[in-house]
């Protein structure tokens, strides 16, 4: 997985490149079928992308310049793995706070782009407008691609919230302190449990993210997409290097 030629290497360079970028989200729902995954058009039945739903994570060794994404694609009704694809490669970007998804995207581009059909929503592990220039990983992913996506957090990164009431389902707004407004929102998926933090990526709106994180969270705090793709990269890692590291 070669890192792209064009690919920023430098902190003024990918702030540059968020400030570009973060006009173009669509915070709002949009019902299109995408095609597009890195700009390759992507054949698949018409009756298929409704039904599935796709997650996508990442696992570093920064000790061996290495990055692995994995995408696995869920049936949206059962939540049954209908698909999954790893890519493994080095790692794109140094790690700078708020331009994690330099260091992400690349693999993640090739994890998807190896999936035979396309997801109708992608579902990702981190931010999309809860960031601090409003383009996280589900964000600069759904710009890059075209697709709809939304972000899953498991901490409120730099925003504020109220606790949710202790029912599945209770939800409030995670709001940026400096301005007030309101970037996402901490969501109850699990009874008494602490919540997620749920934020619009690209083509979806706010509500409509939180009602998919809630529905795929029908049995543990995380939706399935995250689980299932968290343990399917760390896997891919392990084998990596496993392969790579020689043997006494």
């Amino acid at each position: 997985m070669p890192i792209p030629a064009d690919w920023p290497t430098t902190e003024a360079q990918a702030l540059a490149e968020q400030e570009r970028l973060r006009p173009l989200v669509r915070a709002q729902d949009d019902d299109t079928p995408a095609r597009l995954i890195a700009g390759v058009d992507v054949a698949y039945d018409d009756d298929t992308p409704a039904r599935l739903i796709a997650g996508v994570d990442v696992a570093y060794d920064d000790d061996h310049d290495l990055v692995v994404a994995a995408a696995v694609l869920l049936d949206r009704d059962t939540l049954d793995v209908v698909e999954e694809a790893t890519a493994v490669g080095r790692i794109a970007f140094p790690y700078v706070p708020g331009l994690l998804a330099f260091r992400e995207l690349p693999a993640v581009l090739d994890a998807l782009a190896a999936l035979t059909r396309t997801p109708d929503t992608v579902v990702c592990d981190g931010y999309g407008l809860a960031h601090p220039r409003r383009l996280g990983l589900a964000s600069h992913l759904g710009v890059h691609t075209g697709l709809r996506t939304l972000g899953v957090a498991k901490t409120p990164f730099t925003f504020t919230h109220h606790e949710p009431a202790p029912e599945r389902g209770s939800s409030t707004p995670l709001t940026d302190p400096a301005t007030g407004e309101e970037v996402g929102r901490a969501v109850r998926t699990r009874p008494g449990v602490k919540p997620v933090f749920v934020s619009v990526g690209h083509r979806i709106g706010l509500d409509t993210a939180v009602r998919t994180t809630l529905d795929l969270a029908r049995r543990y705090r995380l939706p399935e997409t995250t689980r299932h793709a968290d343990s399917l990269c760390r896997r891919a890692l392990a084998e990596a290097l496993r392969t790579r590291t020689p043997t006494n």
